[in-house]
């Protein structure tokens, strides 16, 4: 297989029944967020759910925004490692940049409450898959011929190629 360089994504899905202290961190905060921010768009309280909120006022979909900075603090003490993802050797995966999304709410059922963290990697050179593993190195390795360091991670859910770039093979 010729070197590619790519980019991955894990998503995190966060809701009532999540169990971590970060995770739990992540929803009552951003609930309590939503249930402010929210009555800006929502000033007659005509409206329950965050869907019903973004139908009646396109300018609703900010609250992705709003709530994301609320929880920015939090996300930041992870130090770039994604929660729940790591190599073979229990080592963390680093990420570069998490995309907050506001997935559903209720401003009365905070158990409705959901939000995704989807992290996404800088740029890994994917040396080969073995089965189910991904054989990753760090960085643009593709025009180096010598050995390089690797770690691997299993194909799993949630995880997810999202920038993929072939290795040019000049005959």
């Amino acid at each position: 297989m010729a070197k590619a360089l790519i980019k991955l994504a894990y998503r995190q899905v966060i809701d009532a029944l999540s169990t971590s202290d970060f995770e739990k961190k992540i929803f009552h905060t951003s609930y309590e967020e939503f249930l402010l921010k929210s009555q800006a768009y929502n000033m007659e309280g005509k409206f329950k759910t965050f869907d019903q909120i973004k139908a009646n006022d396109g300018r609703a979909n900010s609250l992705h925004y709003k709530l994301a900075i609320a929880v920015t603090h939090f996300i930041d003490a992870l130090g770039n490692q994604i929660p729940e993802l790591e190599d073979q050797l229990g080592n963390p995966v680093k990420f570069e940049v998490p995309e907050f999304k506001l997935l559903a709410s209720d401003l009365t059922n905070k158990m409705a409450h959901e939000i995704a963290i989807t992290y996404v990697t800088g740029e890994l050179t994917l040396v080969t898959i073995i089965n189910n593993y991904l054989v990753l190195a760090c960085g643009d390795q593709r025009e180096n011929s010598g050995p390089a360091n690797t770690f691997t991670i299993k194909i799993q859910p949630n995880l997810a190629i999202v920038q993929f770039e072939e290795a040019q093979i000049i005959v």
